[in-house]
């Protein structure tokens, strides 16, 4: 399943998200917005349990997530995401991958991986904003489903029609929550028009 975001506001902002202007203090600000709204989009039907809970007024009942949730963000750029979906559901645990893309071969290359051994997870989120040529979130959910995590869904800010198919070959089951679908890749595998490196925006680098 792939779910682009289509709500106004969603279109004003990655509008200011992509332009080269947008310093790197909004960059990340507008990455959070982004990715809270994705989030709430993407948890519409976690599994749910009635509690009760007392008001100022009396004696009710509501409904609690049921369900133990994991953020995973590919390092360094799906940290962004990760904060602001860590603020929204703070109960959340919070695993860390390191992926890159080497330039030259545009594989992906992990440096780094804190999944624990035994997680209990019931359901996980891949965050990554750029989903490009795929291989990155492909190697992310190869772990998750190493580990494995019952279900994993991914967030992205972009994603190119190349990636996106890639994505869904490797992973069909897995459901795919972006902001935006751009037209292509170029020669060096960004997405165009995209908004750039990600990574180096969010932290100035």
């Amino acid at each position: 399943m792939l779910t682009i975001a289509d709500h106004p506001l969603i279109h004003h902002k990655m509008v200011q998200l992509r332009d080269k202007r947008t310093a790197a203090p909004q960059f990340r600000h507008l990455v959070q917005e982004i990715s809270q709204v994705l989030f709430y989009l993407a948890l519409h039907d976690v599994k749910l349990k009635s509690v009760a809970v007392e008001t100022p007024m009396t004696a009710t009942t509501g409904k609690v997530i049921a369900e133990r949730i994991g953020l995973v963000p590919v390092l360094r750029a799906g940290l962004g995401m990760a904060n602001a979906m860590h603020t929204a559901l703070p109960e959340a645990i919070v695993w860390h991958l390191g992926i890159y893309r080497d330039h030259e071969t545009l594989q992906p290359k992990t440096y780094y991986n804190k999944l624990p051994v035994s997680h209990g997870l019931d359901l996980a989120f891949v965050l990554d904003p750029m989903l490009a040529t795929g291989g990155s979130a492909n190697a992310a959910l190869d772990v998750l489903e190493a580990a494995g995590v019952p279900k994993v869904v991914f967030i992205g800010l972009i994603g190119a029609p190349e990636g996106i198919a890639a994505l869904r070959a490797a992973h069909p089951d897995v459901p795919i929550y972006l902001a935006a679908q751009d037209e292509r890749l170029n020669e060096n595998g960004f997405i165009l028009p995209g908004l750039g490196d990600a990574g180096d925006r969010q932290f100035g680098t």
